[in-house]
């Protein structure tokens, strides 16, 4: 998602005169990804100490004032506020301009032509979250749930495979919940069928995070027949032990998790799985780590995010 927001900035930014300038995208999914967003801060005064700094992102959606407040920033944008070029460049009374992101129900859509540097490409389908897991402040930094009408994925899939890319990445917070806040409520199994069905030249189709228990019979069906859809899935699981899933709010047991990775594997063999871990959550007992530990084996799992746990609300 974080790319294909880059490559809308880029180009808005630049369509409306932006010169000479560096925008910054920052991170609020733990403490230390906020001090790193300010580090690049400075580092990027001290190496462009003419230039413009835009600062935007979860961190600045978040705390506005806190990267107003450095000397380096020039401007802080809001989530919403960034992918929209005029924002870049509009005089403002101060450096600040973060709308509150929670009132925002429709999603800006953006048909981007390439991403530059890039052998894949990305499409945004979807935005924010309406769930409230206990660890995760990202629904307060990125909003509600919204999505991009089926008509308008389609049309942006249709310009990359004409401009040459062989595979696209549909991302978003949480895909899974895709098409429940539109009109129709299509789901994300009935947006794949119509890409696949409207682009069939395009070989490759690849999703980023998905929640596991959201995942409904169709789009199951789809993951392990199609054969342009990608074999290879990011799951959010987040831990191990039934207790502390339950005391971050998920919404899947463990039972639950390895039974749909052996579910998968089992008619798609080559089907491969990754998936994001929270380490030190407040209450976890090493037995219960372990458990988490165990995971990594019961789902053959192939590669991991690993995050320590950091209070963020």
């Amino acid at each position: 998602m974080n790319a294909y927001e880059a490559q809308v900035m880029r180009d808005q930014a630049q369509a409306a005169g932006l010169r000479d300038a560096v925008i910054i995208n920052t991170c609020a999914v733990t403490n230390e990804a906020v001090r790193q967003s300010r580090q690049a801060i400075r580092k990027a005064r001290r190496q462009r100490p003419d230039s413009t700094i835009v600062v935007t992102g979860c961190a600045a959606q978040l705390e506005p004032a806190r990267f107003a407040g450095m000397k380096e920033v020039d401007r802080v944008l809001g989530n919403q506020e960034k992918l929209h070029g005029n924002n870049f460049i509009t005089p403002l009374d101060g450096k600040i301009l973060v709308e509150d992101i929670m009132s925002v129900h429709q999603l800006a859509s953006h048909l981007v032509p390439g991403f530059d540097g890039r052998a894949r490409a990305f499409v945004q389908i979807q935005q924010g979250c309406d769930h409230r897991c206990t660890f995760c402040i990202i629904p307060f930094a990125r909003g509600p749930s919204r999505s991009v009408p089926v008509a308008n994925i389609v049309a942006q899939i249709k310009i990359l495979e004409a401009n040459g890319y062989d595979e696209v990445v549909l991302t978003g917070v949480d895909i899974t919940a895709y098409g429940a806040d539109l009109p129709e409520q299509p789901s994300l199994g009935y947006l794949l069928r119509r890409i696949l069905v409207t682009v069939p030249t395009l070989p490759r189709l690849r999703l980023s995070s998905l929640d596991a228990v959201e995942i409904d019979c169709g789009l199951e069906r789809l993951l392990l027949d199609e054969p342009r859809i990608m074999p290879h899935l990011h799951l959010s699981l987040q831990a191990g032990d039934d207790l502390i899933l339950k005391r971050m709010a998920r919404r899947h047991s463990r039972a639950q998790a390895v039974e749909f990775c052996q579910r998968l594997r089992a008619s798609r063999p080559e089907m491969v799985f990754g998936a994001d871990l929270i380490v030190g959550f407040p209450t976890e007992t090493e037995t219960q780590f372990q458990k988490t530990l165990a995971l990594v084996d019961d789902c053959a799992l192939t590669y991991l995010h690993v995050f320590p746990y950091s209070e963020r609300i």
